[in-house]
Parts: structure tokens; sequence; C-alpha cells
């Protein structure tokens, strides 16, 4: 599989844009003024406690107060905040974390009050970025994450990735850490050590332990609220997550980000460094790979997929909601019990890669089509989970309920991402929201496949507005030469004055209009709605 990292730089925002053979299946966007990012360490204060909520809120200087749970605090709190308060009242020394005692674990189920005081001085990290109105979420169980490993003061476990799959690698690398890490220090095996030598390892290991001790020393000598360890930037951290041999090259347009990357790329892969590649051409670079027109057609809310199908995606403030729809091209040849698990199947693929593409998280529901064979429900589940095994964020699925509702639950971090894809319609002077004119031409040939390889209909004539014909008859080799050679020419697109700009009608050789309505090419939710009611109250 063929990975590449596109990157867009613009004055005020930052797109980074991940794809497999060519189609999109990450996109990340980051503005260049946001200084909160997951990772970051604060020296911070306690503002206020809530015992109803069992936490506290925290000055990290933000301008919402930032939000942390007594389950946040960590079972060592209490080693932890002995090392911090001498740390503070000790500046002219660094205390050693691996010659302390380790205190007890705290009670799981205290209360906040018996930890927690106003004005209380803590070292905090961000372990979620501010969502909605809400401020950022804390921890005080501190971590720094590498390329192989995750290093935990304040703890003695050594945990494997599970993803590494043959024992015998997970107990070479259990033991391969044990004998480099420092005592009180934990450690978490990432998927991308399997394999590595302890000398690579050994090298990271003191680089992240330097990282604490930098971040100790600098919050000895820093005010509060202040910033005392800054999470590398969101592609560097993307960069370090995904970057395998399959990474062919990484593409930006910006000198500097260039050589920022360069040399990340020269301390965890020199032998890969020609994989950087300087984007100079004037057009767009989202353009030139083909990702604008991706975001265009994935970020909808309706997302269309193979066969006509497609899914409805809707966003709440307490969850996200999916519905799936088949459209009325099921193959003909298939009963609809079949029909049903090939829609459903072709579903979850495009569904586990808009949670990806999207970043959702929270609780997710999805609406398949109902089916009546238990074997063809397990099919769906096992292969939602398959399709969900590459997914980085932690997430569970649940079987099919008799309702035909999946429920997921995914690791939020970050606001899903949200993109306007409808444009301003040139009609009403901007009053009103279009499909976007780059995926029209895709529409029209869709309709032109419908209507010659399902319909059979020949020699019938497709009428456009002027501006769409002139675009789709531009040049030597145009899109309306390609469709004939395609298709089989037996039909013609001509321009219509009436029409609207991205309206448009079919009329056959009979002089009679064929209806292709969107309301009669697509099974309509309302439908669908009564169709999976009646099938539910006959189960009931």
């Amino acid at each position: 599989m063929k990975s590449e990292l596109i990157v867009d730089v613009q004055p005020t925002e930052v797109s980074i844009a991940l794809t497999e053979d060519s189609r999109l299946v990450s996109l990340q966007k980051e503005s260049r003024n946001i200084s909160y990012a997951v990772g970051d360490i604060y020296l911070a204060k306690v503002k206020k406690l809530m015992p109803g909520l069992n936490a506290a809120f925290v000055d990290v200087g933000y301008e919402k107060d930032a939000f942390l749970h007594y389950l946040d605090l960590g079972s060592q709190f209490s080693s932890y905040f002995q090392f911090v308060k001498q740390a503070l009242e000790d500046t002219k020394k660094v205390p050693v974390l691996s010659k302390m005692k380790l205190l007890p674990d705290i009670n799981k189920h205290g209360s906040v009050t018996d930890l927690l005081e106003k004005d209380m001085t803590l070292m905090v990290q961000i372990a979620k970025e501010p969502i909605s109105s809400k401020g950022p979420r804390l921890t005080t169980e501190i971590t720094f994450t590498g390329r192989f490993l995750v290093l935990i003061p304040f703890s003695d476990k050594i945990s494997v990735s599970q993803k590494i799959k043959t024992t015998e690698e997970k107990l070479r690398l259990r033991q391969l850490v044990e004998s480099i890490r420092p005592k009180n220090f934990g450690v978490i095996v990432r998927t991308s050590a399997e394999g590595k030598r302890v000398a690579e390892l050994n090298h990271e290991l003191k680089t992240l332990l330097k990282c604490w001790d930098d971040t100790v020393q600098k919050a000895q000598h820093a005010d509060v609220p202040s910033l005392i360890f800054e999470e590398e930037s969101r592609i560097v951290s993307m960069l370090r997550d995904v970057f395998s041999p399959s990474f062919e090259s990484i593409h930006v347009n910006d000198v500097e980000t260039f050589s920022q990357i360069s040399k990340y790329v020269d301390l965890i892969a020199p032998e890969r460094h020609d994989i950087v590649k300087l984007y100079a051409k004037d057009e767009p670079i989202f353009d030139h790979f083909s990702i604008t027109k991706q975001i265009k057609s994935s970020f909808g809310k309706t997302v269309s997929f193979k066969s006509g199908a497609y899914i409805i995606i809707e966003h709440t403030e307490a969850l996200h909601v999916i519905d799936v729809n088949s459209g009325n091209r099921s193959k003909a040849s298939n009963d609809q019990e079949s029909n049903a698990l090939e829609v459903n199947l072709r579903a979850a693929d495009e569904i586990a890669r808009q949670l990806r593409l999207r970043d959702m998280g929270g609780i997710i529901v999805v609406d398949f089509i109902d089916m009546n064979k238990s074997e063809h429900r397990q099919a769906l589940y096992d292969h939602m989970k398959e399709v969900m095994a590459n997914d980085r964020a932690r997430h569970n699925i649940l079987p099919l309920s008799k309702f035909g509702l999946m429920q997921i639950t995914r690791q939020r971090v970050r606001p899903a991402l949200d993109v306007v894809t409808a444009e301003k319609c040139p009609s009403c002077y901007g009053k009103g929201d279009v499909q976007p004119s780059l995926l029209f031409t895709d529409v029209l040939k869709e309709k032109l496949e419908y209507l010659i390889n399902d319909l059979k209909v020949t020699g019938f004539i497709m009428y456009v507005h002027p501006f769409v014909d002139a675009y789709l008859k531009k040049g030597l080799i145009s899109l309306y030469r390609r469709w004939k050679i395609e298709l089989g020419g037996k039909f013609q697109i001509l321009p219509d004055q009436s029409l609207a700009y991205l309206q448009y009608k079919v009329i056959d050789n009979k002089k009679n209009e064929i209806d292709l309505a969107e309301e009669k090419d697509l099974e309509t939710s309302s439908t669908k709605s009564k169709s999976k009611a009646k099938n539910r109250n006959n189960e009931e």
C-alpha cells in the first residue's frame, strides 16, 4: 500500500492529508494561532473545586478554565504531588525520581477535596483539546511520546502494544525495556518498536528522559500559569504515528515546514531523507494531488459510494448518527437480503474511513439496512471490526441490535473535523447553497452510466446549462469526448439557457423527458424508515 502525506501551509492554517493508494484517509487542520495541543504540559493553578462533579477547574492560561477530574489524577498522585512540591520548593536542584520511594496508590473512589486545594500549583498535561464551549481536559499522569516508546513517570509498569501479534516478540521487547528503563518510570512499547534493536530503543528512551528532566527544570523557574513543555507540531506528531516502510513521499508547499519535516525524517530514518519533497508549482498543492475533490465529495452530509448507495451523517452535541441507504440500484440477480448485506458491507468500509477522516469521537450510532438472517448480522459485525482494526484511536464496537443499530464508541481527543462543502448559489447571488461544482461532472457521468447501462436507453439528449456545456467540451480531449468513448457514444449533451447552473434534463429519442429526480433515483429516508418500522413491529 502506497502512503503519502500532503501538507498545505497557509497563512492562518495548516492542512495535513494522508492518502493510501491515492485515496484520502485522514485530514487534519491546525490553526497557526492556536497554542493548545494534546500533549502540552503546563504549570497551572487550581481555581475552583467542584465536589458534585468530583473535579476541579484549573487555570492554564486559556480563556476557559481547564477541567481536571479525580480519575485523571492518576493512581500515583501522592508520589507525583510530593515530587512536584519538592521541586518547586527547592529550585537549586532537580529531584531524582529514580531515587524516590513511591507512596501507596490513592483511593480510586476518593474525593477531589481530599487531594486538591484552591490555589494549589500542579504540573498538568492537555489530554483533550477544547471542544465546543468547553475548556481543555487535563491529566496529572504525565507522559512523553516517542516513535517507539511512551515514557510514564511515577510508574513501574511495562506494557506492550496488542497489535504486536507474536508472543516471542512481546516477551523480547518487555525484557529489553526492563533492562534499560530506570526505576519509577513506566514504559508503553508501541507497535512501531517491533523488530527494533536495543540501541534504537535505548536512544529514544534517553531522549524521553531528557524531556522529563528539562520539563521539571523549566517548571522550577516558571510563572503560574505557563507552558513548560510543548508537544511537537501536528505535522511531526502525525508523521511520528503513521511513518512506516510503505511511506513513499511527503509533499509540502512551505520552505520552513519542509526544513522541519526533513530534520525529523533525518532523525528517525536518515536513509529515507529523499522522500520529503518541496512543492513549488503555481497550482494549489491539494488541487494537484486531487485532495480538494476528495474533500468536497467526502465531507458533505450525504456521502455516496458504489452502486448508488449512500450514507447520511448527522452530528449532535451528544452523539453522531449515521444512516445507511441503499438507493435503487441493487443487483437484480440478488434477493433483498443479499442486496442488504452487500450494501451494508460497503457502507461499513466507508463508515470506517469517515470516522478516521473526520476524526469523529464519542458515541456513534449506525442505522444499517435491516437483515433477517443472523449469519448476515454476524458477518457485518465481523467486517466492521476488521475494517476498524487500522484505526489508531481507541474504539469499541457492539454487535447489531434487533433494530439494526450498531453502537460504536471512539476516542475523542479533539473536535470532529467539519468542512463546508456547499457553494453559494450563483442564481440567487449567494442566498442559497448548491452542490460543489467540482462534483457536478461526477453526478452527470453517473446519470449517463445509469441511463446506458441500467436502463438501456440510447439516442437520448442531456441538456445542461451553457457554462457546464462549455466546460464539458473544452479542449481537444474533452470530458464529453472521453465519455462518448467510454460509454458507447449513443447520446448527446447540448446547452439549454433555461436551465439553472447545476440543473440538467434528459430527453429520449421520442421527445419524452426521462425523470431522473433524486427522490426517485434513491430510496428516501422516509420510505426506509417506514420499512424499518414495519420490520421491527413484526420482530416484536
